[in-house]
This record gives structure tokens, C-alpha cells and sequence, in this order.
């Protein structure tokens, strides 16, 4: 979408809109309403690095991630990272937050920027967020998760299978009451979700669940393995959403003399450095990180470059890793 898209619809003269986005005092009441519609009808922003020249290249592509805190993307960021620079593009990296409420402010302030290309984190995004960034033309990857409607493109995997995986490898390790400790992001919640509509397809329970706040933390993975012995003493195995959580329920578990895996097992998502080095080591889930980089670039660079995606959305799948802990 151009300005003149948006000063045709609006029924306005261009220099008319470019006042409303610049100097909105300059004009009516009347007439920044009708402008104001219009820009939100067509989802446009305004250029505002390269002054209207479509066809220029930026050479930058923003990736947007939950937070840089988040030890299960690091992987991902610095395969991307690399692979475009490999192809002569810089990264800038953009913190979005677990709640989604800076999203939308984050792809105005990037899609106005004209990168090359943007990598999100996740699939679920706002309408507003939707619209902008298909209105803007800018190839757009969706990545560490799975939807039959993504923006553009799509690299990742099923969390809801994920869950699913967990639930499996437990029962067949002869776990008759499990638990989980989740964050309470949206991704975290597929991964909960599957875990316990499988465990009762299995078993025939629902397994007690703690949530705590995304970012996880090794506090609060023991704070909920304790909240969830002071009801339920009884759990032989929890599901974490995430390997730092069952870090620090192993934690908990070596403080109150609980011994993994013979009274309780401990199952992790992520399969991080740590992991394989934790007494006892962690089962987890493994996710190729490097591949969801490394293919985002590729779409990014395909696609700036004129060249066809034969397939704009991909599934990596996912491993579970077994080890001593369950």
C-alpha cells in the first residue's frame, strides 16, 4: 500500500495525507477522521527511512522474539544471525514480551523502518499486527510454531504435539499420576493443553496444573513443584514447560531428599546446554533451533531475491531426548 492508495480511498490529495501522518494539527477535524480510516482500512505505514522509494533495500531484517532472556531462542537467533549475514544482511532484534500488548506498537515502528524482511516469534498476532504486516509487502516468517494460515511464510513445529510426545514417553515409563508446571504463555499453554488431553485419553485423569509467569525462572519452577506437593503429595512425574522450570524442580527435589526418577520423574522442553548436565540429566524435548534459523533466512533472502518458495511452511518436528531423570 502507497500514500496515494491511501489518499484515493480517503478521497483527499496526497500531500493531504502526508500532513494528517506529519502535522495533523494542519488539518480539519473532518478530514484527518476520513484519513485516519483510511490509513486504518488499508493497513498502511508510512516509509518513513526511504521517503517513498519502495524499491529500495535496507539490507536489515528485525527479528522479534518474546525476550532476550529466553534461553531456548538463542539458538535460533544466532543461526539467523548468521546465515544473513552470510548473505550480507544485519539483524536488529526486537523484544515483544510474553503478553503481546507491544507486538502491534513494535511492527508499527519496524514496518515504518522498510527492513528487508521480519521473523517473528509464534503465529499468534493481532488482526491490526496481520494487516499491517501483510499490507506492507515486506516478507514476513513466522516461526516456533505450526498454522495452516500464516502471514507469509512458516517454519516450526506443533507444541500441541509436543505435549502429546511427553504424555506418551511418561505412561510408557509407568507414571499413573502426573503433574504440570507451565508458563502461562500462549505457546507454553498448546504444550499443556496436549500433555493433558493425552494423559487423559491414557490414563483417564486430568493432571493438577501450576501456572507461573512467562519468563521462566529456576525459582519458580521449585515454588510450583512445592505449591503442587501441598495439594497433590502424591504426583510421580511433572511436565515442565520448559527445561529452566524442571531444572528447579530437580532443585526442589534433591532440598526435600525426593529421589528422581524413583518417586518422582521430571520431564523438561528444549533440551538446553544444561540439560544433558544436570544430576540426574534431564528428559526433554529437542528442538532443532539452528534449523528454524537458518531456514528463516533462507525464506528472507529467497524471496527478497526474486526466487519461488516452493514450500512456505515447513515442520522441523521435535525429538525426545531420554534420560535419567524419567
Amino acid at each position: 500500500m502507497t500514500l496515494d492508495d491511501v489518499a484515493r480511498l480517503a478521497k483527499v490529495s496526497p500531500i493531504t495525507v502526508s500532513r494528517a501522518l506529519n502535522n495533523p494539527s494542519q488539518l480539519s477535524p473532518e478530514t484527518l477522521e476520513r484519513v485516519q480510516k483510511a490509513v486504518e482500512r488499508t493497513g498502511y505505514v508510512p516509509n518513513r527511512l526511504a521517503g517513498g522509494l519502495a524499491s529500495a533495500r535496507s539490507r536489515l531484517v528485525v527479528a522479534i522474539v518474546p525476550t532476550v532472556a529466553g534461553l531456548v531462542f538463542l539458538e535460533t537467533v544466532q543461526a539467523l544471525t548468521d546465515a544473513l549475514a552470510a548473505g550480507g544482511y544485519d539483524v536488529v532484534l526486537g523484544q515483544s514480551g510474553y503478553d503481546g500488548r507491544r507486538e502491534d506498537d513494535l511492527l508499527d515502528a519496524v514496518i515504518g523502518r522498510r527492513p528487508d524482511g521480519v521473523v517473528l516469534t509464534g503465529v499468534m498476532h493481532s488482526p491490526h499486527g496481520r494487516k499491517r504486516l501483510a499490507a506492507a509487502g515486506i516478507p514476513v516468517v513466522e516461526t516456533w510454531d505450526l498454522t495452516p494460515t500464516p502471514i507469509d511464510m512458516l517454519v516450526g513445529f506443533s507444541h500441541e504435539k509436543v505435549g502429546v510426545a511427553a504424555a506418551d514417553y511418561l505412561v510408557s515409563r509407568g507414571v499413573k499420576r502426573p503433574a504440570i508446571i507451565s508458563a502461562d504463555d500462549y505457546r507454553a499453554g498448546l504444550r499443556r493443553e496436549g500433555f493433558a488431553k493425552q494423559c487423559e485419553k491414557l490414563l483417564g485423569v486430568v493432571p493438577p496444573a501450576r501456572l507461573v509467569k512467562a519468563p521462566t525462572t529456576i525459582g519458580r519452577g521449585r515454588r510450583g513443584l512445592a505449591a503442587l506437593l501441598e495439594r497433590w503429595p502424591d504426583i510421580d512425574a511433572v511436565f515442565c514447560s520448559s527445561d529452566v522450570l524442571a531444572q528447579g524442580v530437580l532443585i526442589e527435589c534433591h532440598a526435600r531428599g525426593i529421589d528422581v526418577p524413583g518417586e518422582l520423574k521430571v520431564f523438561g522442553f528444549g533440551d538446553l546446554d544444561f540439560a544433558a548436565d544436570l544430576h540426574p540429566a534431564l528428559s526433554t524435548v529437542r528442538i532443532d533451533g539452528t534449523a528454524i534459523g537458518r531456514t528463516a533466512a533462507r525464506f528472507v533472502i529467497d524471496r527478497v531475491e526474486g526466487r519461488p518458495i516452493d514450500a512456505p511452511i515447513v515442520d522441523l518436528g521435535f525429538t525426545v531426548v531420554p534420560r535419567a531423570s524419567a
